[in-house]
This record gives C-alpha cells, structure tokens and sequence, in this order.
C-alpha cells in the first residue's frame, strides 16, 4: 500500500508547479514544521509554494529557517492543494473559501475523515512529520539540513520531547536520520519545549493559580483578563496543559483558552488508556486518544459545565467497563 500511495504522490507533485500548502488554525509544533519541512522541499524541488496558516505561526517556531514564508492568506491561483496534519478540511479554516477539494491529505490524527483525492493517514504515527520524514525522498523530493531540521522541531513538539505513549522505536529511527544532517537537538529542545517568555510564564501563573481538580480530573482556565494583566496575548495556553498533565494520579486534564474573538477553545491530555479524543468529537473537534482539542462559540461559564460534565461521563465509563 505505501509503494502504491508513494507513486500517486509523487505523480500529482510530478506534475504541479504551484501547490498551495495548508495547515490547521491555532497551529501546533507538528503543523508548522511539517508546512515548514515539506515547503521547503517542494521548493527546492522547483514549485512555487504557498504556505499559509490562517492563524499564523506559534513566535516559539521562528528560529526554523522558512518561518518568514508562512502567508495568512491564499494566493489566486494554484494546480495542486495539500493539507498537512489536520483531521478535516473545515479545521483549515479555509473551506469557505476555497472550492476545490483537496489534492493530498498527509495527517496522523485517528480522526481524520479522509477529505482528499488522496488520503495519507497513518494512525500508528507520532506525528505528521513523521510520515513526510519517512517517505519525502520517494515522493521524488530531496531532504537538506533545514527541511530536516522542520520536521524533527515538529516531531519533538508533538511528543513532548518524544515522552508521549505513542513513541515507537520507527519514531526514534526517523529521528536519528533527521539528526544525521548535522542539525542540533539542543537548539530544537531549547527554542521548542523548553524557553518560554516571561509574560508566558506569568501566563501559566494565572492558570495555575485556578487548578480544580475532581473526579480523576484536573482543569483550569485562561481568561482574556489574564492575557491583558500577564501581557501575553497569545490564541494558545502557552503549553500549560502538557504542565498540568504531569499532575501525578490524575488521568484526565482540561484547559480552557478564552479566545480574543469570542469563543473558547479546550485542550485535553490523558494518560495510556483513556481516549479524550471521542469526547472533544461530541463537540466537532479531534485529536488523538491522548490529546485532543476543540472549540466553543458559548461563554467559559457554560463550556466548562457542559465539558466537565461530559469528561466525567467518560471518566466513568473507564471506571464501570
């Protein structure tokens, strides 16, 4: 099966000569550095790519060379579309405004729905990038120092670090080969996972001072309060929920982001053997069994009762079953 999706892939590539490349909105460490990684070969490969995240760029990426290339908006104009970690087309945020289907669907999430004429989805993989790593050089594309640097950022991100449950020795192989480029691991880690703004910090600050916790759950919030008195003014958590679900014993972990233009969006952990992502599909978002996330149109007040509510549900069918 992989021999036969290669060649299709690399025919449509073949082919192309502009190629529009999507992610999801409020990207993560995977969505960017896969845009980041499979961009840049695409480019040296002759295209004239497009990048575009309609929500930007996380400010921790920008050490990655091809950062500055990454557009908010779609140019006029393009003969083959590719969508990189993301479950659906509408978590684009481009459906409305695009009206042809996708060309290639690249993505690692268990509920992806296969929306392209041709769907890479590979479960078993600890990220997106994992699979552009394993197979771009079959796909008729070269792999350099900063492609490979892109997608190994994007495979630490998206396992903390190569912590999460879903880490296999094919992950540590891969990354091993991205490392045999001559990049640095300590300049990923570093710039990646590990400094953070002082305004994030006093960001956390605030979630952490909210800490509930109930049922095997624990939860806080992010107000827009709190982004105008720590000064970080950031769509995301700043990672604090991957800080609160180290809390010891507590299987499940929920944090809720007010966002700036209304709405709310919450992010959930779990430990091995809970599955977080069919709650945040109850309310139209995905992920993975591990972390999963979704967004609300309703006030912090009621999207916390209605998720605590459901997550408890969930919490107890694991306990009965």
């Amino acid at each position: 099966m992989n021999e036969s999706m290669n060649n299709l892939i690399r025919q449509e590539i073949s082919k192309a000569q502009k190629v529009l490349l999507v992610s999801h909105i409020r990207p993560d460490g995977d969505a960017i550095g896969s845009l980041i990684g499979l961009g840049l070969a695409l480019e040296a490969a002759g295209k004239n790519v497009n990048l575009v995240s309609i929500d930007g760029a996380p400010s921790s990426l920008k050490f990655l060379p091809g950062y500055q290339k990454i557009n908010q908006s779609v140019e006029d104009g393009f003969d083959l579309l590719i969508v990189v970690d993301c479950s659906d087309w509408q978590r684009t945020g481009l459906a409305t405004k695009i009206e042809d289907k996708p060309g290639i669907n690249i993505d690692h999430h268990i509920t992806n729905d296969h929306f392209a004429r041709i769907n890479w989805v590979d479960t078993t993989a600890a990220a997106t990038a994992e699979i552009i790593a394993e197979n771009i050089t079959s796909w008729g594309l070269e792999l350099n120092q900063e492609i490979a640097r892109a997608l190994l950022t994007a495979i630490i991100t998206d396992t903390i670090g190569f912590r999460t449950s879903n880490v296999s020795p094919r992950t540590l192989r891969i990354a091993a080969d991205l490392l045999s480029s001559g990049i640095s691991i300590n300049e990923i880690y570093m710039q990646a996972l590990v400094n953070r703004s002082l305004e994030a910090m006093r960001y956390w600050g605030a979630g952490l001072n909210k800490l509930q916790k109930e049922d095997g759950m624990v939860w806080t919030s992010l107000t827009l309060d709190d982004q105008n008195k720590t000064g970080y003014y950031g769509k995301d958590d700043a990672d604090l929920i991957n800080i609160i679900s180290g809390i010891e014993g507590i299987p499940i972990s929920i944090i809720f982001i007010e966002q700036p233009g209304g709405g709310v969006k919450v992010s959930w952990r779990a430990q091995p053997g809970y599955d977080v992502s069919r709650v945040a599909q109850e309310f139209g978002g995905g992920g993975h069994p591990a972390a999963a996330g979704a967004m609300f149109d309703s006030g912090l007040k009621e999207v916390q009762e209605i998720v605590i509510r459901n997550t408890r549900k969930l919490l107890n069918n694991y306990k009965s079953s």
